[in-house]
């Protein structure tokens, strides 16, 4: 999009903020309609989550658990971006449409594979640099008879279903710094819904709805309260303003929707996860010991109108991130000899929480997964926070489990109304928190207050063997009712894709080593796998044309794991990025090209010829400003260049033109001379070749 175009539509977007209900569209009554969401016979895959309950549990049956070993590959089709895929297909007469990296947009025939249209909507790479967990996109939404799909650089675009050309596109992110959109749109009653990601870059969270037809915003609900000489925009926002400290406002104060959007036309409400408080530290900028209003919640408000309905604080004081942003699922279960219209929960907080759909009453709540932040939750299903993780009150650091990735992060869970049970991706990681000393706001970068300098791992051999012991993953089958484990499948680690549950008594799921498997849905038993050739972080669906069922699953590793997690980052084992559409049937035979050797790079760093002062130094700002991408310790992921191979670390002026005069900005790495100079790079440049060196020595060990 030019420069131009940006600000046209930032105008745009300024001039819509005091939009109403006037003068909306309306529902749709063509091609893709509420009426057939909510009651699609299961041949289509309709929305984001496989209806408005977000249950992703398919009626389709003809592959079973009798029959699963003559699955094959159907069609296949590579994909024209190497970073993580995210994206659940959706499939609407006969076409198959998915989202990538970098938000684009493909749409094929759904039985051949045959491509009908792409859409790229040029997203700059500069904006990668504030996107905290890759350039991913996890899908996009139908109705009427277009396409939505919301970009990283903060736009909402409306395309054609038939020809892929822009009917519409809104910025919908109030400044180019702060925000980015990874999430899927979803539509409630023609109004299309998406919020933000950002809350370690400034950003105030939000969810705003749009008329599908035109674009206008007809209402936006904020997360966090801004400043109070401003007024608060409702009763909401005055009410959480008590429970923050300081000048909140000036860090923007977090809660982003990033990914968690539930629309029930039962209730009439939509229901949404909010993000962690900024900074996380809540002594850094005087944030305060309060709850943070309305971060780490579950949060409704009336469909229609933006209107705050209620709400469930699920991490109040959050300092560990949190982020309630994980799948949030509807459903009809008994509890107690009562049918109960409930909303489900898995969070990163390792609590599984049942809510009351109308109210948002807290009806039940079970540790999921191991933790050492809380030993519990009261009658209210508020956590028992222990002391000992409020680090900020001490000058060492809290091995915080889970960690930020959480126990269950964005990857989807599946409900199957047949077994009962929720199949839930789940972590097992953990994270060192120390708060930063006397912080300061960055200028540019993330604003968490804390330090993660000196809990980078080390250059050894046993302590990375230990810390490696201590992450994990698994298939988890977790019975709601019960608020206890039914059955779990280990994986060797953290990451893996999201789950898909069907009537054929299947649970499908991809993982991090690189394969896609099916168990059993009551047993958990493995009864089929697939090497994908990447690992897979996506969920996967299925659709059925012609009266042949199709299971379809987007693959490619990535995200913020890869990203940060340094040497971690491989515990299922090293894999490359080979982003692909893979579609199964029945009896499909087609075979995938033989994978590209994974190579072995070899260290050949130049040698260390600056001083603990300079690597002290380069330690701290690599941390603060670098490691989001570039990996924990320098060690860098499958995606983002790994800089201890980088031959510019070879030269004082190549690392300043890059760091400093930002000679790469066009591929993502944009100039950092607002908080760094070249003194500074030059700093980093020998942490760098020191860091090199020291797993160069480790190798040879």
């Amino acid at each position: 999009m030019a420069r131009a175009g940006w600000a046209l539509a930032l105008a745009l977007f300024v001039g819509a903020c005091g939009s109403s209900t006037d003068e909306v569209s309306g529902p749709a009554t063509e091609g893709v309609t509420d009426a057939l969401i909510a009651n699609s016979p299961g041949e289509e895959w309709l929305t984001y989550g496989g209806g408005h309950m977000e249950q992703r549990f398919s009626p389709l049956d003809q592959i079973t658990d009798g029959n699963i070993g003559e699955l094959g590959l159907a069609w296949y089709s590579d994909i024209d971006t190497a970073r993580g895929q995210e994206a659940t297909p959706l499939v609407h007469d006969g076409i198959l449409y998915v989202s990538t990296a970098w938000s684009m947009v493909k749409a094929y025939n759904a039985k051949t594979g045959e491509p009908v249209w792409a859409y790229d909507p040029e997203v700059p790479r500069e904006t990668g640099a504030r996107a905290c967990c890759d350039a991913v996109n996890r899908g996009v939404a139908l109705y009427g008879d277009k396409v939505f799909v919301a970009t990283l650089d903060g736009r909402l675009v409306a395309l054609d279903q038939k020809s892929g050309k822009v009917a519409w596109e809104k910025m919908t992110v109030p400044d180019q710094e702060s925000y980015t959109i990874t999430g899927a749109p979803r539509v409630a009653n023609g109004l299309v819904l998406i919020g933000s990601g950002g809350a370690e870059y400034k950003a105030r969270g939000y969810l705003a709805a749009y008329d599908w037809k035109t674009g206008k915003e007809v209402w936006r609900f904020h997360t966090v309260p801004g400043n109070p000489a401003d007024g608060f925009e409702n009763e909401a926002m005055e009410k959480a303003a008590e429970t923050w400290g300081g000048k909140w406002w000036e860090l923007g104060g977090g809660g982003t929707v990033w990914d968690s959007i539930t629309y029930d036309p039962k209730t009439g409400l939509v229901y949404f996860g909010t993000g962690n408080a900024e900074p996380w530290n809540p002594a850094a900028h005087d944030r305060g010991e309060g709850d943070s209003l309305y971060t780490g919640s579950i949060v409704a408000v009336d469909a229609a109108t933006g209107e705050y309905r209620w709400h469930f604080q699920e991490t109040p004081e959050d300092r560990w991130d949190y982020d309630s942003n994980a799948q949030i699922t509807v459903a009809d279960i008994e509890i107690d000899g009562e049918i109960r219209h409930v909303v489900m929960h898995a969070p990163k907080n390792g609590f599984f929480y049942i809510l009351d759909a109308e109210t948002g009453k807290f009806l039940s709540g079970e540790a999921f997964a191991p933790m050492n932040w809380a030993d519990g939750l009261d009658e209210n299903g508020r956590p028992n926070i222990l002391e000992a993780a409020r680090y900020e009150k001490s000058d060492q650091p809290f091995i915080g489990m889970p960690g930020p990735i959480g126990a269950h992060s964005w990857q989807p869970m599946s409900y199957s109304p047949q077994t009962g049970l929720m199949y839930i991706p789940s972590n097992q990681v953990i994270q060192g928190f120390l708060a930063a000393k006397d912080w300061t706001p960055n200028k540019q970068g993330w604003q968490i207050g804390i330090d993660t300098a000196p809990v980078a791992m080390p250059a050894d051999k046993a302590i990375r063997a230990q810390m490696a012991e201590q992450f994990s993953g698994s298939l988890l089958a977790w019975d709601p009712v019960k608020q206890e484990a039914a059955w779990a499948v280990p994986h060797k680690g953290p990451w893996n894709g999201g789950t898909l549950a069907t009537a054929g008594n299947l649970v499908f799921q991809g993982d991090a080593a690189g394969m896609f498997k099916a168990y059993d849905a009551k047993t958990g038993s493995p009864l089929w796998s697939f090497a994908a050739q990447t690992g897979v972080i996506a969920a996967p669906m299925t659709y059925a044309i012609d009266g042949e069922q199709y299971v379809a699953v987007l693959v490619g590793w990535g995200g913020v794991w890869d990203l940060t997690a340094g040497v971690l980052a491989d515990k299922s084992g090293p894999v490359k990025n080979i982003s692909r559409l893979l579609v199964f049937k029945l009896g499909g035979d087609v075979k995938l090209p033989d994978p590209p050797a994974l190579g072995e790079n070899v260290l050949d760093p130049p040698a260390f010829t600056g001083t603990e002062e300079q690597v002290a130094l380069g330690a701290s700002n690599f941390a603060r400003y670098c490691a989001m991408c570039h990996g924990d310790a320098a060690v860098g992921g499958a995606n983002v260049p790994d800089l201890r191979y980088s031959g510019a670390i070879g030269s004082k002026d190549a690392i300043k033109s890059i760091v400093i005069d930002g000679a790469l900005r066009h591929n993502g790495m944009i100039s950092f001379s607002k908080v760094l100079k070249p003194a500074d790079a030059e700093a980093i440049r020998q942490y760098l070749i020191k860091r090199a060196n020291e797993d160069k020595a480790l190798e040879a060990s």
